[in-house]
This record gives C-alpha cells, structure tokens and sequence, in this order.
C-alpha cells in the first residue's frame, strides 16, 4: 500500500518544479492541474459540459482558459457550478492513478487547492511548496497577462500560505538556491520511506 503524499503551494511557489524533482527521484506523481488541462484541451471530456454552462468558451483548441476564467474569476456561483463538473472527473483519475501505482512505496499528489478543497483528507501526510511573498509576486508578475488586481483575487481564493505551512508535514522552500530545494525533496522522500507506514 502506498504512502500517498499530497503536495500544494500557492500560485508562484514553484509547485510545478518540485514535482518535477520528486518524478526525478522516482516518485509517481499525478498533477490535477495537468489532467485538467487534458480533459479542457482538444476532444477532452469536459468541452460539452463546460461549453453547456458557458456558450462560446470552447472551439477547436478546446477551451479558451483566459475566457472561462474572466467569467467564473468573479462570479463565485459559477465557480462553483464549473467546479461541480470537473472536480468528480479529476478524483475519478486520481483513483485510477492510485490503483495503477499502488504496488509502489510513495506516490505524489499534487494538488493546487488541496486545503481549500478538502482534498487533505484524501492523503497520508502533506508536503506545501513555499517561497517568500516578494519573490511569488516577482514569478506571478512576470506572467503574461498577469496584474496585481488578478493576483489579489487569485490569492483570495487560496489558503494563506502561512496557514499552509502551519497545517503542512514538511515545508519545501522555493526561494532561494535550487540546490536548497533538491535537498528538501530527498529529505522528505528520506521521511516519508522511514515513517513505518509504507507497504
């Protein structure tokens, strides 16, 4: 039986690149925001239902993120409506990810809104990427299209991360050298193979 770790961190923390570590080091992981963009992208899943909800937002690239997300960014009901829809799909292949690797010691969630959606319950223990403020709105910024206005409402809809690091298993930090952060990747592996837990 697999230890399943879940990994989240707030928008600009560099979630993407320590999950990118623990698949270096071996660790199945499965990345919700990946399999959404999958059932959002051309032929997905998702198109009819989410074109039903909001005419216009799909085509042949499948749907526009930018537009969907300017609708539902400042409507929390269809947010909500919009969620109802894809969250049961993600847990469906969550599921199938966990049986598929369920003969290995350690597998990884990563899950953006972990806390705010409940998926904590779902996992053994937590692991929250975390960078100084400074440094998440300097990566956040940067992005295209990206504005303080659209990250305020981002963060609003997110856990604060000093809460998250309070309720975390282990913190991995993202702000300073690269090295720092391997490190604490190889030290939370180390961790979660010594907890006496693992099949």
């Amino acid at each position: 039986m697999s230890i399943v770790l879940g990994l989240t961190g707030s928008i600009g923390m560099g979630k993407s690149t320590v999950a990118a570590m623990f698949r270096k080091k071996g660790v199945p992981v499965f990345d919700a925001d990946a399999e959404v963009r999958l059932m959002q992208g051309p032929g997905g899943s998702l198109l009819s239902p989410i074109e039903a909800l909001h005419p216009g937002v799909t085509g042949p690239a499948g749907v526009d993120r930018a537009r969907l997300g300017g609708i539902v960014m400042h409507d929390r009901a269809a947010l909500s409506r919009l969620e109802a829809l894809i969250h049961p799909e993600v847990e469906r292949r969550r599921r199938a990810f966990l049986r598929r690797y369920r003969a290995r010691p350690l597998v990884v969630v990563d899950v953006p809104l972990l806390f705010e959606k409940g998926g904590w319950r779902r996992v053994d223990l937590i692991a929250v990427v975390s960078a100084p403020a400074w440094r998440q709105n300097q990566r956040v910024l940067g992005r295209p299209g990206m504005s303080w206005k659209r990250l305020e409402r981002i963060r609003s809809l997110q856990t604060a991360d000093s809460q998250k690091r309070r309720r975390a298993d282990f913190v991995i930090p993202t702000g300073g050298a690269i090295q720092a952060t391997r490190a604490a990747v190889r030290r939370v592996i180390a961790a979660c193979m010594g907890r006496g837990i693992v099949g």
